[in-house]
């Protein structure tokens, strides 16, 4: 690996740094046999509930290259979100910017900057949340953290408050090495703080018992089991995340653009059950929460209110 390349990769990572992102490592591409066969046992239990959409692009998953021809290097970057300014109920990531948008302007700026410095073409593809990448196994093969027992990535210094995009480009940078760490040691404050049972083993959920999916990811009307097991919650769960020791001696966030919506921050059930649509679209503007509907906020409202699973 030349000289230069090296040169180029650490202007990438300080550039990254400079954008807002609190870390930025670089994988070699090729297939994640390991996570990929984790991934494969989690649909084969139905962990994933309902989640349909995780049944598909498995061979892009298994073989990234299929989502970019000639791929050699995966960026991996994380960018914290601030701890929730909510009072309960709404996630603290769903009353601030929406991170899909945020992150992929950041991602297509860095992108510019990278075929900017580069003395080559650059191919390359953005991807955010919702392409069929293993975000968390690429994250640990860059080095910038590595998977805690409530199933998220930690970013050393910035707890598991962070979303993780990805860069795939077709040049070749020399990799970083995995992070040779154990975040939780004999830790399970995560585990006990889930009042589902969620987190069935450290590092495994059952998305059929976690909170954020029954609130975000169930389309249908609830049981009167589910309806019960929100426990309070509109939309999404914090406890996990709350109860990780590594979230409360984290950085603060360096992204300035995630500024929580006054107008969601104490929000409460019966006043969503209240709102028109027009007075939704106009709230939640903007967030990640728009995508839910009313429909389905206001069956979790209603639940939380305990009038009915429907």
């Amino acid at each position: 690996m030349s000289e230069k390349r090296l040169t180029l990769k650490e202007a990438i990572r300080r550039k990254a740094l400079d954008l807002g992102f609190c870390a930025a490592g670089f994988a070699a591409a090729g297939p994640l046999f390991g996570a990929m066969e984790e991934y494969r046992q989690m649909l084969a239990e139905r962990r994933h509930g309902e989640m349909g959409y995780l049944e598909t692009g498995l061979e892009a998953r298994a073989n990234p290259e299929l989502l970019l021809p000639g791929l050699k290097t995966v960026l991996s970057v994380a960018l914290p979100w601030p701890a929730p300014a909510t009072a309960g109920g709404i996630s603290g990531y769903a009353v601030i910017p929406d991170y899909h948008r945020v992150l992929g302007e950041l991602l297509a700026e860095l992108l510019e900057f990278i075929r900017s410095i580069s003395d080559q073409p650059v191919n390359a593809r953005a991807c955010v949340d919702s392409s069929p990448v293993l975000e968390k196994a690429w994250a640990e093969a860059a080095g910038i953290g590595r998977t805690g027992r409530n199933t998220l990535l930690i970013a050393p210094g910035h707890g598991s408050r962070v979303f993780l995009g990805e860069l795939l480009l077709d040049i070749e940078l020399e990799p970083d090495a995995p992070l040779d760490w154990n975040p939780c040691g004999d830790c399970s404050a995560c585990i006990d703080a889930c009042p589902t049972g969620a987190l069935a083993a450290p590092g495994k959920l059952d998305a059929r018992r976690c909170i954020s999916y029954l609130t975000i990811e169930l389309k249908r009307d609830f049981t009167d089991e589910e309806a019960a097991a929100t426990d309070g919650w509109l939309y999404g769960c914090d406890r996990c995340i709350d109860a990780c020791p590594h979230n409360a001696s984290a950085e603060p966030t360096a992204y300035p653009g995630f500024a929580p919506k006054e107008d969601l921050v104490n929000l409460t059930a019966t006043e969503i059950l209240e709102l028109t649509g027009s007075q939704f679209r106009k709230l939640f503007a903007g967030t990640p929460a728009l995508r839910l509907g009313l429909k389905r906020l206001k069956r979790n409202a209603r639940a939380v209110l305990g009038k009915g699973a429907r």
